[in-house]
């Protein structure tokens, strides 16, 4: 029991420290484009490539989980965020920064994937959505503190590209303290192949493809948020330090209320308190296109940090109540997949329509896509009722 606690509490200080570094990587490269004339469209479109990288590695991580167990996949991920993040101030290259948000990509989804998977694993149902709520807070801890840093940029442009590498390099290390698990403990370690893995992810479709609809909405408020906003703000004359203190707020209501929503929804039931949350997340977002005052828009994302801000983590929870646990690597990858369609979605939709239609378009755009969402979440909950 106490190896358990131990483990757990290492992935969650692992997770903030990557939240951190998402959470800084993407307003600072947005400002960055946006001061240098860089058009909003290629803004967006550059914010994407995390996630492509993301989907680039998606299909063949299961394998190499279920032969080397969870805790060899989470050194390599670590390993490749650390050093992309420590190589951006070397070349300012809009394509030489895309490779390296790949690489961010690829290393943070083995990271994820492998410590998601692993919580799921070890956790009781009964408390699943407790642990994957504080799972979830740590990351958007991490994700809070994020965006403070771009501040630090009138110390040194490049401090805060060193300062979250090293960060990640210090909570990696913590990963060898920690023995290396697999997902059947005990069991013979089974083969799987890049085709088996497609026919997993179909079973686990059949199982629970309205669980993948919160983490594709998360992935929309995400890059949204980070990566669109910061232009809508400079655009809308905000200045960086209350662009970034807005981003934040949405992370403080996410903390605040992440965990006593992932027990209400043990309690209550994912399929009943999803569409609700989405809902009513959707309402305010379309409230924000009509708000001028600089304190409302703290308020008002605070608010949706409670409503829609645990939508990844109880969306990977709702997946976990319904599919078996041999199909749970599957499951998390899909989960992953659906997350980063959104973050690609999001930005490239927003950044593209911002140049159009000016910058009141992305809070229409986003409250129709969570408005859908709800509806989708509700229609499904009641056929299976």
């Amino acid at each position: 029991m106490q190896s358990k606690r131990k483990e757990f509490w290492i992935l969650t200080i692992i997770v903030a420290i990557s939240g951190l570094s998402q959470g800084l990587l993407l307003p600072l490269i947005s400002i960055i484009f946006e001061e240098n004339g860089i058009s909003s469209g290629i803004n967006g479109f550059h914010a994407t490539g995390i996630y492509i990288g993301v989907l680039l590695i998606s299909p063949f991580i299961e394998a190499p989980l279920h032969k080397y167990g969870f805790k060899p996949i989470i050194l390599m991920g670590g390993f490749l965020v650390a050093i992309a993040l420590l190589l951006f101030p070397i070349w300012f290259n809009l394509f030489f920064w895309f490779f390296l948000r790949l690489i961010i990509g690829v290393g943070d989804h083995m990271l994820h994937f492998s410590s998601q998977t692993w919580i799921g694993a070890m956790t009781e149902p009964q408390k699943r959505g407790r642990n994957m709520a504080v799972y979830g807070l740590f990351f958007s801890l991490g994700f809070a503190i994020g965006p403070q840093l771009v501040n630090l940029t009138h110390i040194s442009p490049n401090f805060p590209f060193y300062a979250s590498g090293v960060l990640v390099l210090i909570a990696w290390s913590l990963i060898w303290f920690i023995r290396n698990e697999f997902i059947s403990e005990g069991e013979a370690i089974r083969k799987i192949s890049f085709f088996a893995s497609m026919k997993r992810f179909s079973a686990v479709l059949k199982f629970a493809w309205v669980a993948m609809i919160p983490p594709f909405l998360y992935g929309v408020l995400e890059t949204g948020l980070n990566a669109t906003f910061p232009i809508v703000g400079l655009r809308d004359n905000m200045n960086t330090f209350l662009i970034t203190s807005i981003i934040s707020s949405f992370s403080v209501g996410t903390i605040l209320f992440q965990v006593p929503i992932g027990i209400f929804s043990d309690k209550m039931g994912r399929g009943k308190v999803l569409p609700i949350l989405t809902f009513l997340g959707s309402l305010v977002f379309f409230s924000l296109a009509f708000i001028s005052v600089d304190w409302l828009f703290l308020v008002f994302f605070f608010v949706l940090g409670i409503l829609v801000g645990s939508l990844y983590s109880l969306g990977l929870s709702y997946m976990t109540d319904l599919t078996p646990v041999e199909l749970l690597p599957a499951g998390n990858i899909l989960v992953g997949m659906c997350f980063s369609m959104g973050s690609i979605l999001g930005p490239s939709i927003t950044g593209a329509l911002i140049g159009m239609l000016g910058s009141v378009s992305f809070y229409y755009v986003i409250a129709i896509l969570l408005a859908l969402g709800a509806l989708g979440l509700f229609t499904q909950r009641k056929k299976m009722a």
